[in-house]
């Protein structure tokens, strides 16, 4: 392992939390371990107008992302950054020799099943370069969400139906995820962060890891804290600051 890469692993080993290490307000719940992770500019958007991709993380802190994915068992994002990045949810930017073998399981959060049957997620996995992607649609479906379900089905998804948050931890956690990865777009960073706060003491993120990149997007970027009231934003306390190339990674927790 390179000494950067050392430097990486040392920092993720030293900020994100282990299971059966949880809190005491903790103790007793079936859920997974919960990471909420993402890159924002120095005015807080995460996304370009119409939420268009927008890379942030500059190489550094990218490699951290892809190294800290290794520690999860399973990656979720919402159907919004699944249509607009097509993402692939895995550690390709990490060199080949030292790449771990561990695969994250890919969530996506897909209420009406608009997932793309062609969708880069679907291809690595059947192309045997990805794991099978789950995808978490509403419980009660229209004919037409069924008929896309089918679809999806047939592209390799496994498609679950769960009726809230609450549940969705839950249902990972009875899966075999114990530690997850969210890494948003901005609905589901919003929907974690209420939902955190309403739900303390028993929260439902473990450890918040934001990468600040070194700039402006404007009023056409959207930021993450919209529709959010001072009563749906969690207490948080710091954990570590840490500076990774151009960009700042600080790293909390909920109190």
């Amino acid at each position: 392992m390179s000494g950067s890469d050392q430097s990486i692993a040392d920092f993720l080993s030293s900020v994100l939390p282990v299971p059966g290490n949880s809190r005491p307000a903790d103790e007793g719940l079936q859920r997974p371990l919960v990471t909420l992770t993402f890159a924002q500019s120095l005015d807080g958007k995460i996304a370009g107008k119409g939420g268009k991709q927008l890379i942030l993380s500059g190489r550094e802190s990218m490699l951290m992302t892809h190294w800290m994915r290794t520690k999860h068992d399973a990656i979720l994002v919402g159907i919004g950054t699944a249509l607009n990045d097509d993402p692939q949810l895995n550690s390709r930017h990490i060199p080949e020799d030292e790449r771990p073998s561990h695969l994250p399981r890919p969530v996506i959060l897909d209420a009406n099943l608009r997932l793309r049957p062609g969708c880069k997620l679907l291809k690595n996995y059947q192309e045997r370069k990805g794991r099978r992607p789950w995808v978490i649609c509403d419980t009660n479906l229209s004919l037409d969400d069924v008929g896309r379900k089918y679809t999806l089905e047939n592209a390799g998804a496994r498609v679950i139906g769960v009726p809230s948050v609450d549940d969705l931890l839950k249902v990972l956690y009875n899966f075999g995820i114990k530690t997850l990865m969210v890494e948003g777009g901005a609905t589901v960073i919003g929907s974690f962060l209420g939902e955190s706060a309403r739900a303390k003491p028993n929260a439902i993120i473990d450890t918040l890891i934001i990468t600040i990149a070194p700039t402006l997007i404007g009023d056409d970027g959207v930021s993450y804290g919209e529709g959010l009231s001072a009563a749906q934003v969690p207490s948080l306390k710091h954990i570590r600051t840490e500076v990774m190339g151009r960009d700042v990674v600080v790293v909390s927790a909920l109190e």
